[in-house]
Formats: structure tokens, C-alpha cells, sequence
């Protein structure tokens, strides 16, 4: 049985967004401040999922990566160029874009409950796609890399009221992985 798996890059303050500087908010690129070490490499340990399961992206963080990914050499970003991709748009993705991507067929929701029960589906980034998965309750799994920065303002992860039931804890590089049960 697969799960649906969340992973993000966080601040101590909860915010997901702009962790590279690349959408060039007042407080963007605070995961970048850690240098390379921060953020190369399986930094989510996602091992062997990267070749068995689905990686799922909204459609802007498909594009951002789709431009970034694909030029890079190391063992990490072939795995990554290699991994099955689904996207959530409405729109045809372009012709020749990043290896292996096909657009999510019909409602989301549903693409999800026909995809988990035969393979692990994980969402990188992709704040709305996250936010609409949480509201079904499809979230299993969330694995979180809290950079030891608060930026005060920006997209949160969480909305209120969640609750999570930790599972692991370490330190990896500058930030710490924690891989939380959704299911509380």
C-alpha cells in the first residue's frame, strides 16, 4: 500500500514559501543562507521512492523545477530526472519538458485514491496542491526540514489546528528532518 507524502522546507515559524529566493519575496532564499549543503542531495531520504513511486507538483513548482533539475549531473538529480512525475494543471504541459512528467488526468483528489494504493505519491513544494490534499484528509505522511530561521510572513504550511504524531527526528546538515504521521 502506498501513502501520499508531503515534504517540505520549513521555517521555524512555519513558512514553506520561497525557500530559494527565487520568487523574490522580502524574505525569500532563507533555506540558500545555509549554502549548497542545506538543500543538495536526498535531504528527505526518499531513497528508493524516487524510482518506484511518483513525485506530484502544482504547476508553478513543475516549472521551476522542470528549468533547474535537468541540467544537473550528481547521483541525486539523475534519480530525481529519472522519477515518474505527475502535475496538477489544467493546462498541457509543453512539448520535450522534464523527462518522465504527465499531467494528472481528471480530478485530483481521485487521481490520488487511484494512484496510493499501488505505489508512494510525493508532493514536493506545490503549496495549493498541499493544501487541497490536507482538506481531503489523503495526507499520510509529512517529512519536514526545519532550517533554524524565523522570517515572520509568508505562506504557512499549516492553517491551525492539525495535529501530528512524530515519528523521527534528526539533524541533517544545518536543519533538522522530522518525519511526522499525518494521521495524528
Amino acid at each position: 500500500m502506498g501513502r501520499l507524502i508531503v515534504v517540505q522546507f520549513i521555517t521555524l515559524d512555519g513558512v514553506v514559501a520561497d525557500p530559494d529566493g527565487s520568487d523574490g519575496t522580502p524574505f525569500g532564499g532563507w533555506a540558500m543562507r545555509f549554502g549548497p549543503e542545506g538543500v543538495a542531495g536526498d535531504k528527505f531520504r526518499l531513497g528508493d521512492i524516487l524510482a518506484t513511486g511518483t513525485l506530484l507538483f502544482g504547476r508553478r513548482t513543475w516549472e521551476h523545477f522542470a528549468r533547474l533539475w535537468p541540467a544537473r549531473g550528481d547521483d541525486f538529480s539523475r534519480a530525481m530526472n529519472r522519477a515518474s512525475k505527475a502535475v496538477a494543471t489544467g493546462h498541457p504541459l509543453p512539448d520535450g519538458s522534464w523527462s518522465n512528467s504527465k499531467r494528472v488526468d481528471g480530478d485530483l483528489i481521485d487521481w490520488v485514491q487511484r494512484t496510493i494504493p499501488s505505489r508512494d505519491v510525493v508532493v514536493i513544494g506545490s503549496g495549493s496542491v498541499v493544501d487541497a490534499l490536507a482538506a481531503a484528509g489523503v495526507v499520510h505522511e509529512y517529512r519536514l526540514l526545519t532550517f533554524p530561521v524565523a522570517v515572520g510572513d509568508g505562506r504557512r504550511l499549516f492553517r491551525g489546528g492539525e495535529t501530528l504524531a512524530l515519528r523521527s527526528a534528526e539533524r541533517v546538515g544545518p536543519a533538522v528532518l522530522a518525519v511526522y504521521d499525518a494521521r495524528g
